[in-house]
């Protein structure tokens, strides 16, 4: 029985008991309106108190105020208060630059916690359901999210509770056509153009009829999985010290220590230096490339380095990682700069950035065809003509000012357009080794391109051949 399934849900995740006081939020839609009747039917068997119910006008539909109209008699039909915001959410996402979907979403909250407070109430109810959250799991997978992004929406929110979402959506719409409900249909929701309509009217049909009948419950399932999976880490993060601490007496800086973050498995170094991270960056979007640039920089053997991430700037010094708001141009010291010299054949290794720069000599004439096509296409290798560049060569990374002639172009480029171009994440730039010859000119964006002036036009000869390494 659905009622049961509610119940089960709100006593497993402690949602509310009988002396919460929830209000409901009402959209109009099937969802919504089933929550509101399921919750009416535990507040005459006294298991919680309704307190009323909230309804938020987004005025972006023309049949918006139709929807609060039905909202309200809802509530009046049940004898509930009824409590209603309206905003123009369009011009909030205009002026926050917020997608309407992610405006809608926080404006819709912030309305449902001023409705708590005004019915002096404990919690709102969501109507959020199991197909919502094998929704919310895909999005955040295709767009590239860890164990907090894949734990989709929690039971509990803050205030915010979900007591539908272990209830599938064709449950939620039998509850209401045997009871004769009402409800109205959002004419947006066919509105492909929107990544989770998209995702519901054509991914989820498209993986049930040709891979899982059951993927709904699997991907729930997975989220409740990862939800379990962020928690231990929120917790092991705190028994093992690696939440980030103010310091100065501004605020405007925080720091971690090294010794702690090493001590961590790289799953927890990764996540502390993110949500330490994140916390800096101060709503700006902090990616796994930024993270790990930061986390090469603690595991590297270097008391110093810098690096510019999102709103702010990671630095090691000394046994602490500190964050700074601001960006590298303010803090960045000498120390974050690099230039090894390139012995012929050796190497040099960087294992701050987890790279190995090699050269060595060889003979084209005695290399197989096929081993000469693999070399001389891999971004990995470069081969350089012996002729045309001054000893000795160096490892660096880039300076201000640097250029060179990448394949195929005409004349230089400056590298950070070249850098830009290729999609290299800015916090990765000052990374990139380059291997420059005595007149510093860039012979090889290690990984990347060679200098064409440095390119062999003729193989049947000695070459020099550069190689990167991950390690």
């Amino acid at each position: 029985m659905l009622l049961d399934t509610v119940r089960r849900t709100i006593r497993r995740h402690n949602l509310a008991t009988s002396a919460s006081r929830v209000v409901v939020a009402v959209s109009g839609g099937g969802d919504s309106v089933a929550l509101l009747h399921l919750l009416h039917d535990l507040h005459r068997a006294g298991e919680l108190t309704v307190a009323g119910v909230a309804h938020f006008n987004h005025q972006l539909r023309e049949d918006a105020d139709s929807d609060e109209r039905f909202c309200r008699s809802s509530a009046d039909a049940l004898g509930y208060p009824f409590l209603v915001e309206r905003d123009d959410v369009g011009a909030r996402a205009s002026r926050e630059r917020k997608s309407i979907e992610h405006a809608g979403r926080d404006a819709r909250h912030e309305s449902f916690v001023r409705a708590c407070d005004q019915l002096e109430a404990d919690v709102v109810a969501l109507g959020h359901t199991r197909d919502d959250q094998a929704e919310t799991f895909l999005l955040r997978l295709l767009r590239g999210a860890g164990p907090r992004g894949l734990s989709a929406m929690h039971p509990r929110s803050g205030r915010a509770i979900r007591p539908l979402l272990e209830c599938r959506r064709a449950e939620l719409r039998t509850f209401l056509v045997e009871r004769g409900l009402p409800f109205v249909e959002d004419s947006t929701n066919a509105d492909v153009t929107i990544p989770r309509n998209r995702v519901r009217a054509e991914l989820i049909p498209l993986l049930e009829a040709r891979f899982n009948p059951a993927v709904v419950d699997v991907l729930a399932n997975q989220a409740e999985l990862a939800r379990d999976e962020w928690s231990w880490m929120l917790d092991e993060l705190r028994t093992r010290d690696l939440e980030p601490r103010i310091a100065n007496h501004d605020g405007d800086a925080s720091s971690l220590e090294r010794a702690a973050v090493l001590a961590a498995p790289r799953a927890l170094r990764r996540i502390a230096l993110w949500r330490a991270m994140t916390s800096a960056a101060r709503g700006k979007t902090v990616s796994l490339q930024h993270v790990d640039a930061a986390l090469r920089m603690v595991e590297s053997n270097l008391t110093n380095g810098c690096v510019d991430a999102p709103g702010h700037v990671v630095e090691r010094i000394g046994d602490r990682v500190v964050l700074k708001s601001g960006r590298s141009s303010d803090v960045r010291t000498t120390a974050s700069l690099f230039r090894y010299p390139l012995s012929i054949p050796g190497e040099v290794s960087l294992p701050q950035h987890g790279c190995i720069v090699s050269a060595q000599f060889a003979d084209g004439r005695e290399m197989s065809p096929r081993a000469l096509s693999a070399t001389m296409s891999s971004r990995a290798t470069a081969m350089v003509a012996l002729d045309r560049w001054t000893p000795p060569l160096s490892v660096r990374n880039r300076r201000p000012g640097d250029r060179f002639r990448p394949f195929g172009l005409d004349g230089q480029k400056k590298l950070q357009d070249f850098l830009v171009d290729r999609k290299v994440a800015r916090a990765e730039r000052d990374r990139v080794p380059l291997v420059v010859d005595g007149d510093d000119r860039i012979v090889w964006v290690a990984g990347h391109e060679i200098d064409e002036a440095f390119r062999v036009t003729d193989a049947s000869r000695a070459v020099l051949i550069l190689t990167l390494r991950l390690v």
